[in-house]
């Protein structure tokens, strides 16, 4: 006659004494998981955190590589000489402004904004200043020739070069009355920068930026320099400019 089993069988257990389950289940107890930043998994004392994603870097200013604007004014091809003052310096013109191949040479001293170097920085600004200041119907036909230079300048990402880049194209818009609309087609290429800096603003409260008074404050040039393309580009320039930059209220509509 078979006898019943037991009821009370016995369970495998390891050299130490303890069950093979206590020791995976006190296993699985210690191991800790990792969690992303600003998560609610975060408040568990077992989780690790992992790192923050980091900074893209978006605004660092880039390394300017030496320009063509040097490499020509080094060889002595330009017609121009700087002359020193008491309070501040000029360029010195050996040619008039008026006869000179804007196309051959306007288009070097835009390539010059991006310099951060003495003397190829003051000699390209106010060279385009000059040019641009005589020149009348003689730059219009070389607008598409400067979008390269703006855009390689402004991409920089140097305050310094921006502001001054900026203050010209300003002067660029101003200095024909069809240059603005000259400029609507190249609005994908020079427009994403100015999204960047579009309200690169300070909240100092009662205090007093400077910068507004030098002319140096990034977010009001953008918004002064997009509103004069849109008062001188003509009907589309204000679609133009709000596919490129959304957050864009028109000058010329709301009034």
């Amino acid at each position: 006659m078979a006898t019943p089993k037991s009821s009370n069988c016995s369970t495998p257990r390891t050299a130490n004494g303890r069950t093979p389950s206590s020791r995976s289940s006190k296993t699985r107890e210690n191991k800790s998981c990792t969690t992303p930043a600003f998560s609610v998994q975060t408040y568990s004392r077992s989780n690790v955190v992992v790192e923050p994603p980091r900074r893209s870097g978006i605004l660092k200013s880039k390394p300017v590589t030496k320009s063509s604007f040097s490499f020509f004014y080094d060889r002595g091809d330009f017609p121009v000489a700087i002359e020193h003052e008491s309070q501040y310096n000029k360029i010195a013109w050996k040619v008039e402004i008026e006869t000179l191949d804007f196309h051959h040479y306007l288009p070097l001293f835009f390539d010059g904004l991006c310099e951060t170097r003495h003397p190829y920085k003051f000699l390209a600004r106010q060279g385009v200043h000059d040019m641009l200041s005589h020149g009348g119907h003689k730059v219009l036909p070389v607008i598409p020739q400067l979008i390269l230079p703006i855009k390689r300048a402004l991409q920089t990402k140097i305050p310094d070069v921006i502001c001054a880049t900026l203050r010209l194209l300003q002067m660029l818009v101003l200095c024909n009355e069809t240059a603005g609309e000259a400029l609507v087609p190249y609005y994908r290429q020079l427009l994403p920068v100015f999204n960047l800096y579009k309200n690169r603003n300070r909240n100092l409260g009662d205090g007093i930026e400077y910068n507004q008074w030098k002319g140096e404050n990034l977010g009001d040039l953008v918004n002064y320099t997009l509103e004069l393309m849109e008062r001188y580009g003509g009907r589309d320039a204000f679609i133009n400019i709000k596919y490129m930059i959304p957050t864009y209220e028109s000058c010329v509509m709301n009034r």
